[in-house]
């Protein structure tokens, strides 16, 4: 297990909210009030530690995140790296 974890989450802009979702790892999700990225921010840090937590606790393998580069992004869409500091989280 590793104490820190930087992965790519993909902030989607919309009307109604920011959609938050990471590319490497399918089912980690979060959201955010519409035009509030600090929160988008705290929200995305918060899921990722949680869901990192989820596959240590059930031995999955925690994959190697992709490079900023190779992340495919939609209109509306942008990057950002989300790093947790999982002895906090433990």
């Amino acid at each position: 297990m590793k104490n820190e974890y930087a992965f790519i989450a993909v902030l989607e802009y919309a009307e109604d909210g920011i959609n938050i979702s990471f590319p490497d790892l399918p089912g980690c999700f979060s959201c955010a009030d519409a035009n509030n990225t600090d929160e988008a921010i705290r929200n995305a840090k918060e899921a990722l530690g949680l869901y990192l937590f989820g596959m240590e606790h059930d031995g999955e393998k925690i994959p190697e995140p992709r490079p900023l580069n190779a992340v495919e992004l939609e209109k509306n869409c942008v990057p950002a790296v989300i790093d947790v500091f999982m002895p906090s989280v433990r």
